[in-house]
Parts: C-alpha cells; sequence; structure tokens
C-alpha cells in the first residue's frame, strides 16, 4: 500500500530544496568572483544567509568577510547579536557608517528624517573601497514588489545603479556574473524563500535570533499606523501617548522606520503560526521607508541601493 507524503515530510523536503538552491548559489559567487562579500546586519534573513555560507564551506572557514551599513540608530539587541555573532564565526566584519558619511559630508540628513535612504552612499563608498565584486544580500521576491522582478545575480552598473529593463535571463540553475571594470553583481540566494520559510528553517536548524523578534512588553507610540519603538532615536512627539504594549519585530530595519507588530508568539513555533496567517509581507506591513510612495523601494534600487 503507498502511504502519502505527510505535510510535515514535504515541507521539510522544500526546505531542503531551498538549502540546496541557496548554498549551490553561494558556492557559484566564490567560483565566479574575486572579492565577494555578504551583507550581516543581525536580521533574520541575514542571519540565514550566514548560517547557510557556513554550510556552503564547512569544516573551511568562511572564505569572505562580512558587510553591515550601519545607519546608526540601531535596536540594541540587533547590534549585540551581530557582534557576538562575528566573534563567534570569527569572521572579519566590515562596517559601512551612515554616521561617518554624514560627519564627512557625503550625505545629508533632514532633521527628524529616518536614515534608512541615507544607507545608499555609505554602501556604495564600501563596495568601492574594498573592491568587492559581489555583494550577497538576504532580500527575498516575496518582500515587496521591486524586488519580486529583481534577478538572482543582479548586475550594478559604475554607479551601482539597477536598471530593471536590463536584466540578464536565468535559466534553470546557471547564473551568469560576468561584469566590466567598475560593474559589481548583487546577489540574492534567498529569492524564492518567503518570510515563512525563514521562520521554518531557523526552526529545524535550531539557529538563534536576536530576543527582538519574540514577544517582549515594549514602550511604543502610534505614528503613521504603526507602533513605533520610544527610543533616544525617537521620542514621542507632542501629543504622542506612550504606552507599554507586548508586541515583537517581523523586521529589524532601522529603528526610525521599523515598526512592532502586537504580538504574544514567545517562540519560533508560534511566529511559525502567526506569519502563515498574515497576508502581508513585513515590509509592508512595519516599515515606513517602503510606504513613500508606490514606487519608492524600485527609486532606491535604481540609486544603488539593496
Amino acid at each position: 500500500m503507498t502511504s502519502l507524503l505527510s505535510v510535515d515530510s514535504l515541507e521539510r523536503a522544500w526546505l531542503t530544496d531551498l538549502e540546496d538552491e541557496a548554498i549551490h548559489i553561494i558556492r557559484e559567487v566564490f567560483g565566479q568572483f574575486e572579492r565577494p562579500v555578504l551583507l550581516f546586519s543581525g536580521g533574520k534573513d541575514s542571519i540565514v544567509m550566514l548560517h547557510l555560507a557556513m554550510k556552503a564551506f564547512w569544516p573551511s572557514r568562511l572564505p569572505f568577510p562580512l558587510m553591515h551599513v550601519d545607519t546608526g540608530h540601531n535596536f540594541a539587541e540587533v547590534i549585540d547579536y551581530r557582534d557576538r555573532k562575528v566573534a563567534e564565526t570569527g569572521v572579519k566584519l566590515v562596517v559601512a557608517s551612515v554616521q561617518e558619511a554624514i560627519e564627512d559630508g557625503r550625505v545629508t540628513e533632514s532633521p527628524g528624517g529616518i536614515r534608512n535612504p541615507l544607507q545608499t552612499i555609505p554602501l556604495l563608498d564600501g563596495i568601492a573601497s574594498n573592491r568587492f565584486d559581489a555583494v550577497l544580500g538576504g532580500a527575498r521576491r516575496d518582500e515587496e514588489k521591486a524586488r519580486a522582478k529583481e534577478r538572482v545575480f543582479s548586475v550594478r552598473d559604475d554607479f551601482g545603479q539597477w536598471d530593471p529593463r536590463n536584466q540578464r535571463p536565468e535559466l534553470w540553475d546557471l547564473y551568469n556574473g560576468r561584469h566590466r571594470t567598475g560593474e559589481h553583481v548583487r546577489v540574492f540566494p534567498l529569492s524564492n524563500w518567503t518570510e515563512l520559510d525563514i521562520w521554518a528553517y531557523i526552526e529545524r536548524e535550531g539557529i538563534e535570533v536576536p530576543s527582538i523578534y519574540f514577544a517582549h512588553e515594549r514602550p511604543v507610540v502610534q505614528r503613521d499606523g504603526m507602533l513605533l519603538a520610544v527610543t533616544e532615536f525617537t521620542p514621542p512627539r507632542e501629543g504622542e501617548t506612550v504606552e507599554t504594549r507586548q508586541v515583537r519585530y517581523r523586521t529589524v530595519g532601522d529603528a526610525t522606520c521599523t515598526g512592532a507588530v502586537e504580538s504574544a508568539a514567545a517562540d519560533v513555533a508560534a511566529i511559525i503560526t502567526e506569519t502563515a496567517a498574515s497576508t502581508i509581507s513585513e515590509r509592508g506591513a512595519t516599515r515606513a521607508d517602503d510606504r513613500a510612495s508606490e514606487a519608492a523601494m524600485e527609486d532606491r534600487k535604481r540609486q544603488g541601493y539593496f
């Protein structure tokens, strides 16, 4: 008698397929490029990326460095995690600092504005000064419309810009990393993953993530349709009421533009259940910088953003 595959076994097989694809892409990068780098912020996607990269080259050490484009307006739990993980792995970390770019006059900060849009110049400067020719990022196609149409190997011109009308075909598992001098390639091994896949993989692999992803009590204010944490970077404005609520974070970008969600999910299993029921991506639900316009992300990607 033939038995049907269980949902659990199908899920495990799907995660293994995604893992195999990502590891293949990471190894392709190492084989095709001279100076790759992996973007690492301490967020869940970059954590999974680092885990996959470590697996790809085990038992050898990771053969390329990490880079964090640091806005300076971070959640403390995430930076603590980043530094611990770098110390554990012994991998070199390159920090491209938005604060330093502001102090040097390379970018201008608007009073009371958010810093995420200011990441582009430090990112491109970090790529150029370190002569990185491939930049591995944790972007997924399910996050946002502009990311949905980007290739796994995405060529950027001499100015770091992306042209959505000039992309290479990608057939099967063949990836073309050829580029001219001055250009570089952004590579997205998690393109075909979803937020739910990320959490299922974290559960399967027993990967530690920052505590900010789990339900906890935090003072917040309601602002622009989001629950924004009260921090030194985001003090309450006149007329706003500070409330202590039980929240967690679905994504952990810059504190000035990343909202929390009310949640009782205190472990990965509960987060998986919650994520499975969600109809809005984490960026759509909790990132103010993506709400500037319908094409906000695409405009920034054209300028050189992730």
